[in-house]
């Protein structure tokens, strides 16, 4: 193993599987000249030239169309985002074209396309600059969402994601390009749809996923000095969601705290919760807790960021409150 950063990861993900299949390439606002807005396709131009790294005016619309077109014909494009809130700007394309192609045509085209670049808050951007989409995207059907939350399951479900056949939005952050984890020199791939218990613990089950998961881990550390053992598992994927790892985490631990770094109406805790009351209702020792962003745009504020944003304080609080302590 060699520990790599974030960014290097998605990198190498996107390399390596350029590298095996020429139908694949890059496009995306300074993904190329700049080496990415973050730096997460440093190399590529030169590598693989102008034609399979492509520089894309400020135009989502049309660069997201262009590539769902070149999918159904034969490409495999990469469309990255500088955040998934100019997608926005495309999101018809996504929404209305790419998840919906293969069914409105009756199998005859596939749209083998990755979607990806920062979900949700990185510090002091504003309001339209710190939403997480991930429900958004999660509520369509056609669509597989992933939402990585360290470079090892970064460059995995990435390569997956390139290979898959259909649509996947695959999210990341602006503040994790610059994490640093253990990373296999070898080909390895991690298959979509699969969580993963990050750490083991028998008497509270904490889901999450992306960035937002390392305040989960704060939280568990903190609660095993006081004899309350955490299981926390991280999604990886949205959609398809492993409802059996977090099925079966709940009927061991009879209790359920979720983590997500979104609005609190129809989130993925929400999907969840709905999930576990319907099949695991019985296992239940305590309601299931849930910890979102405030129910409000973000405040540029960085008082009342602090304050809107879930934390680990938010996470042994909900912890205790389902052990009734």
């Amino acid at each position: 193993m060699r520990t790599i950063q974030f960014r290097e990861a998605i990198c190498e993900a996107m390399s390596e599987e350029m590298r095996h299949d020429e139908s694949i390439y890059l496009m995306g606002e300074e993904v190329a000249e700049y080496n990415g807005a973050y730096k997460a396709s440093k190399g590529m131009l030169a590598e693989f030239g102008e034609k399979r790294v492509i520089d894309t005016p400020i135009a989502e619309l049309g660069f997201t169309g262009i590539a769902v077109g070149s999918a159904m014909n034969g490409c495999r494009p990469i469309v990255e985002y500088m955040t998934f809130n100019f997608c926005l700007v495309g999101i018809d394309q996504i929404i209305n074209n790419a998840a919906k192609m293969r069914q409105m045509t009756g199998g005859q085209f596939n749209v083998p396309i990755v979607f990806r670049g920062p979900t949700a808050s990185a510090g002091q951007l504003g309001a339209t600059h710190s939403q997480a989409l991930e429900n958004w995207f999660a509520n369509t059907p056609g669509l597989k969402v992933i939402v990585p939350s360290n470079p090892y399951d970064a460059k995995g479900l990435l390569k997956s994601a390139i290979r898959d056949n259909d649509p996947v939005i695959f999210m990341e952050s602006e503040q994790m390009y610059g994490d640093k984890g253990e990373v296999p020199e070898g080909e390895y791939t991690i298959p979509i749809g699969v969580a993963d218990i990050k750490r083991e613990g028998t008497d509270v089950t904490i889901v999450s996923f992306g960035k937002i998961i390392k305040e989960a881990f704060i939280a568990a550390d903190q609660l095993a000095k006081e004899g309350i053992s955490c299981e926390v598992i991280d999604l990886r994927t949205v959609r398809p969601m492993d409802n059996e790892a977090i099925l079966k985490s709940v009927k061991k631990t009879n209790r359920l705290v979720i983590l997500e770094e979104a609005w609190p109406f129809a989130s993925i805790s929400s999907e969840i919760t709905y999930i576990v009351q319907e099949q695991a209702f019985d296992f239940l020792d305590a309601p299931i807790q849930r910890i979102t962003t405030a129910d409000a745009p973000a405040p540029y504020s960085p008082v009342l960021l602090k304050d809107w944003l879930p934390n680990a304080a938010d996470v042994v609080k909900a912890v205790k409150k389902v052990m009734y302590k």
